[in-house]
């Protein structure tokens, strides 16, 4: 008989197996070059009176992230932290429209002349239910504060205008979708944020496109020890929906996820299920590689219904799908270089592959303008994400770091973008010749039968 002590656990495993990783990305990191970007951007003085106003809100932003984390909201329901918000703001003589484009928790202020490149930073707040904030976006919240309430000083000297925008439901609505068809986005040029995470610091990393489906079976109900052939049994269909989808998985590109419960299976043992239901999340590293494993599921579930004799129906997309991050390179330098500047080592993505296989709105911004989503570790590698292991990492010292080494180099960042009329030129080329602007809503359509 075989030993089970001989093994280790799933959990160690995958930490070890994600410590691997941390180390193939740090010795990439020794062997690269530095990355760097060419453009003059705002100057230094100008960055020098961004860092000394970091310096001087240190105190009020590590108070937010802090009360934030203390006080986790769910998606929809961000209504303090957004209250907190506002009223950080307000200390600072700018006023903040809560409730903006239709979303009670949403959030816009801006600051600038108006006229001329205006470039949003974007703050998450929500958290997750049982966990908190597992993903660190009280991080997220109180770094591009910081770096709103940085840039403000400097508007005179850079131009433009810079609009701090509180994004909700990352986790569970995909907010910014939602904000961008309300018109959040229009006349915007650019959108930066930061994300915590554990492992290296990134410049950028291989955010998934993610959809949801819900799979519903009706049979019918018997007596299921008196009667049972007068049955069909949903939970048989649904059942073998999951093991389909589990047969699948061996099947599907090496970044294609698919992973679910079932939420439905019947009330009683002796009573045949009538109905039954699962729900289920697709990424995919591409667009089209998430069309073509949405029908592949699809048919999955029909071919269930067809072995139990039970009738399904699948809803889709019940929160808009988050399309898969297209990053702005260009952008993403200009970050990497102000973020080095802080004594941080940054890689690109392509250095650490397998670091982030997890989805975010952001991707459904990044398509419509220019954008970047850099990731700050706050964490030991090995730390996972949505746990509430990474969630107490994300309220100690390399979290406070996080905080205001991401609000200096965001603000710098959109410095440089107002004020450099040749790193804009090239933002937006890049932008362009990677497919530019693109109609996120027409991009999915909803699986039929073959």
């Amino acid at each position: 008989m075989t030993d089970a002590t001989a093994f280790p656990s799933a959990s160690d495993a995958g930490r070890a197996h994600l410590e691997r990783l941390a180390r193939r990305a740090a010795d990439a990191a020794a062997s690269a070059p530095a990355r760097s970007s060419p453009y003059e951007g705002a100057g230094l003085d100008v960055h020098a009176r961004i860092d000394a106003a970091v310096e001087d809100l240190e105190a009020e932003l590590l108070g937010l992230g802090r009360a934030l984390h203390a006080d986790p909201e769910p998606g929809f329901e961000e209504h303090r932290a957004v209250a907190r918000v506002a009223d950080l703001l307000r200390a600072h003589g700018i006023t903040a429209r809560t409730g903006a484009h239709g979303l009670p928790t949403a959030l816009r202020a801006s600051a600038g002349s108006g006229d001329g490149p205006t470039v949003a930073v974007l703050a998450e707040y929500d958290a997750l239910p049982g966990i908190g904030h597992g993903c660190g976006h009280h991080i997220i919240c109180a770094a591009a504060v910081g770096a709103f309430l940085a840039l403000v000083p400097v508007l005179e000297r850079t131009g433009g205008t810079a609009v701090l925008l509180g994004t909700p439901a990352e986790e569970n609505g995909t907010g910014k979708e939602l904000l961008a068809r309300a018109g959040a986005f229009d006349g915007v040029d650019a959108a930066v944020m930061i994300h915590p995470s554990s492992g290296p610091d990134l410049s950028d990393a291989p955010f998934l496109g993610l959809r949801e489906v819900v799979v519903e079976y009706t049979g019918r109900a018997a007596h299921a020890s008196a009667a049972p052939f007068m049955g069909r049994n949903a939970l048989d269909a649904v059942v073998a929906a999951y093991q389909g989808v589990a047969a699948l998985r061996q099947h599907i590109l090496p970044d294609d996820r698919v992973h679910g419960v079932i939420t439905e299976g019947g009330s009683r043992p002796n009573v045949v299920p009538e109905r039954a239901a699962a729900h289920f999340y697709l990424r995919a590293a591409t667009v089209e590689s998430l069309a073509e494993l949405s029908d592949r599921v699809q048919r999955i579930f029909e071919g269930a219904a067809a072995m139990t004799g039970t009738t399904v129906t699948t809803r889709w997309d019940d929160c808009p799908p988050c399309v898969p991050v297209r990053h702005n390179d260009v952008l993403a330098a200009r970050f990497a270089q102000h973020l080095t500047g802080r004594g941080r080592t940054v890689l690109p993505g392509s250095a650490a592959p397998d670091s982030a296989l997890g989805s975010t709105d952001l991707g459904n911004v990044s398509v419509r303008i220019p954008a970047i989503h850099p990731m700050l570790s706050v964490a030991p590698a090995g730390t996972a994400l949505h746990t509430a292991e990474f969630a107490a990492c994300a309220q100690g010292a390399e979290a406070d770091r996080a905080v205001l080494d991401g609000a200096a180099a965001l603000a710098r960042t959109v410095a440089d973008h107002l004020s450099d009329s040749d790193l804009r030129a090239a933002v937006e080329r890049e932008f362009t010749e990677a497919g530019g602007a693109l109609d996120v809503p027409k991009l999915l359509s909803t699986p039929t039968s073959p």
